[in-house]
């Protein structure tokens, strides 16, 4: 089912976003990771996607495993990075075999290690590839009339690649228009930027859900790997002054990192979110601890096959 569907039922959402595995090793014990996270019945999961190759072939197993072995809807990350027209039809299609409903379409990471020319890329942007889903939806082929549910990313502190506010609000509402049904956000610890995000995509005309991407900080490298990550997240002195002094603690530091996240959760209801999609880093305990502590019931088994 479409993500709009979903919402449209059941707003806001509640979901989980994990990063490929890296060996079939490391995949065994994402999974279980997974299955520990499953009772909380998120309205989605997300898998993301290696850059260059190097995991996109687990990333597909698991995805589809996700889908035949439990309850959960998974939304596989699609990005322009390293591919051709002919390799992202083929993916389209082993999707399509899997009833996978929903796919998020990204530009990518560039990849690390290789020698990488982007001008080979098929698609050199989001949008390319938005565009060519939304082609392929057209063909009949998925067995929703309607085909893929396609989301795209969002960024409230602004796109690392874009400097010009303007032309980057520009972009994202050609995605939108290209077919985009929803946005998910990167990572934000101030929720003004987000709230201020999603007043500009109202002014420029963008009304398609937009759920906010929470990251829980739970250790001092974990921060500095997130600030790498994100293109150099913007973090509010507050957080770092609590962090600062239990730095030398790592419980407490992730105690700190948690209740930061909670905090952010709260606002974000009391403040209408369409939804929250959380980073987990693989890891179900940080997660578990904000998603119990925000007292959301749980959605029954029998709703999740509905989705």
């Amino acid at each position: 089912m479409h993500i709009t569907d979903i919402m449209l039922r059941e707003s806001p959402t509640f979901s989980f976003e994990f990063f490929p595995p890296r060996t079939p090793e490391a995949a065994e014990i994402l999974y279980h990771t997974i299955r520990d996270l499953e009772s909380y019945m998120p309205h989605f999961v997300s898998v993301t996607y290696g850059a260059g190759g190097s995991t996109r072939d687990l990333t597909h197993d698991l995805v589809e495993r996700i889908q035949h072995t439990t309850k959960l809807d998974p939304i596989p990350h699609l990005t322009c990075v390293c591919h051709d027209e002919e390799e992202i039809e083929a993916i389209l299609i082993r999707y399509t075999k899997s009833a996978i409903g929903n796919i998020l379409a990204l530009g990518g990471d560039r990849p690390r290690g290789i020698d990488y020319d982007k001008a080979r890329d098929s698609f050199q942007h989001a949008i390319d590839l938005v565009k060519f889903i939304r082609k392929f939806n057209e063909s009949g082929a998925h067995p929703d009339r309607r085909g893929f549910g396609i989301g795209v990313a969002g960024f409230p502190e602004g796109h690392p690649a874009t400097p010009n506010r303007l032309l980057e609000m520009d972009h994202l509402k050609a995605k939108v228009g290209a077919g985009a049904d929803y946005i998910v956000t990167q990572l934000f610890f101030d929720n003004r930027d987000f709230y201020d995000f999603r007043e500009r995509c109202a002014l420029a005309d963008i009304h398609v859900p937009i759920i906010a991407g929470i990251m829980p900080i739970t250790s001092v490298s974990g921060l500095k790997r997130i600030a790498e990550l994100a293109g150099g997240a913007r973090f509010p002195a507050r957080l770092l002054r609590a962090l600062q002094r239990c730095e030398n603690d790592p419980e407490m530091v992730r105690r700190v990192g948690v209740h930061f996240a909670l905090e952010q959760c709260h606002d974000l209801l009391d403040n209408n979110v369409a939804g929250i999609h959380f980073y987990t880093l693989n890891r179900s305990d940080a997660t578990r601890i904000i998603f119990d502590s925000l007292g959301i019931p749980r959605r029954r088994s029998a709703q999740a096959q509905t989705v």
